[in-house]
């Protein structure tokens, strides 16, 4: 049993976040809002960390170690990438290959020389197409005819642009802004050891050094890698 659970546990955390992500959603979606109350804010903070996990369980089916089974790895990362605003698998794949292929170059899509928001906005314009934007707004206007906009905004669209914002600085940014030291081959650098700030910055992607060196260690075990690796 604990054999089986170990090797489909890629699976089992990939459903333990799409489950949590509904189950937030379904309560935050159908909850009367009390502005007062600290539930709202710790909810579409939650929902926001949630929606990292989404995304990165998406971004680990692209390095196929959601599942060993191609199929059911390549339908959790269409259906997750779907689950963050409409964001296309088959958009996103060639892309992230191409963010590792070409790391911090001009070749790296998910690379800009300049500032902070100069950077931000290049990366939404990578990930942001027109299909979702039409995509969001029909589910937004057929959705607010039987829920409360409010909800809609804070608990479903909020979150996910905050997420955008929590994928950006920590999985981006910080570890591929500026120059980098001679001999670091993956031009990235990491967050100091701390496993639970890693976890709930962006799922241990702040070790991103790590992750460049070790693309095939699903996003749980990168803790692992940092603990070993020696640069």
């Amino acid at each position: 049993m604990v054999k089986l659970v170990q090797q489909h546990m890629g699976v089992i955390i990939a459903m333990a976040i799409i489950l949590l992500w509904f189950a937030v959603l379904v309560f935050g979606l159908t909850l009367t809002l009390d502005f007062a109350s600290p539930l709202v804010y710790l909810l579409i903070l939650i929902q926001t960390h949630l929606y990292t996990g989404l995304f990165i369980t998406a971004h680990d089916a692209m390095h196929g170690t959601v599942s060993k089974n191609r199929k059911l790895n390549t339908t959790i990362g269409h259906f997750t990438a779907l689950l963050f605003s409409y964001n296309f698998y088959k958009r996103l794949f060639p892309k992230h290959h191409e963010h590792h292929k070409f790391v911090a170059t001009d070749k790296d899509p998910d690379y800009h020389d300049g500032g902070f928001l100069a950077w931000y906005f290049s990366f939404l314009m990578q990930y942001v197409s027109w299909q979702q934007i039409v995509l969001m707004a029909i589910t937004f206007n057929i959705l607010k005819l039987f829920l409360p906009v409010e909800n809609l905004i804070l608990i479903w669209m909020l979150p996910a642009v905050l997420s955008t914002l929590q994928l950006f600085y920590f999985g981006t940014y910080l570890p591929h802004r500026g120059i980098h030291e001679t001999g670091n081959q993956h031009k990235s650098r990491s967050q100091k050891l701390n496993h639970f700030v890693a976890f709930i910055t962006c799922y241990f992607f702040g070790y991103h050094y790590e992750h460049h060196a070790s693309p095939g260690t699903p996003w749980w075990q990168l803790w692992k890698v940092k603990e070993k690796q020696v640069y």
